[in-house]
């Protein structure tokens, strides 16, 4: 949930809500823990009600209309011929990737070889 926010930052979140809410603090967080344990309880009533109606096993992340479509409306055959397209695509990009890193890696001794220049004192007395 908060995993956005650095701890100078959560530091002055707490701070603020000190000076906001003063020595209510505690009764503020407390009511505000005991609406989140109601909001689950609530929904997972609400699941347990929509998968006994429905028949089948529902959990919240399959409510995503994503999800549902594909897990309860669609076949694995569906799927699948949905899927083939995007997966030969995926298959060439990954296969002319792997190309280009196989050409670089080849070519690279090649140039970490290559004689520089040696910088004496002298060439850079003279060059400047």
């Amino acid at each position: 949930m908060f995993e956005n926010l650095n701890g100078w930052e959560f530091v002055g979140l707490l701070l603020i809500a000190l000076l906001i809410f003063g020595e209510k603090l505690p009764k503020v967080i407390g009511d505000g823990l005991r609406m989140l344990r109601n909001l689950r309880a609530m929904a997972t009533n609400a699941t347990g009600d929509l998968s006994r109606e429905l028949g089948t096993d529902i959990s919240l992340e399959d409510l995503n209309p994503k999800t549902f479509v594909r897990k309860h409306l669609l076949s694995e055959e569906d799927e699948a011929a949905l899927r083939k397209p995007l997966q030969n695509l995926y298959e060439d990009v990954r296969s002319d990737a792997k190309q280009v890193r196989d050409s670089i890696d080849l070519n690279a001794p090649a140039e970490a070889q290559r004689e520089q220049p040696a910088v004496t004192r002298a060439s850079y007395d003279d060059a400047t």
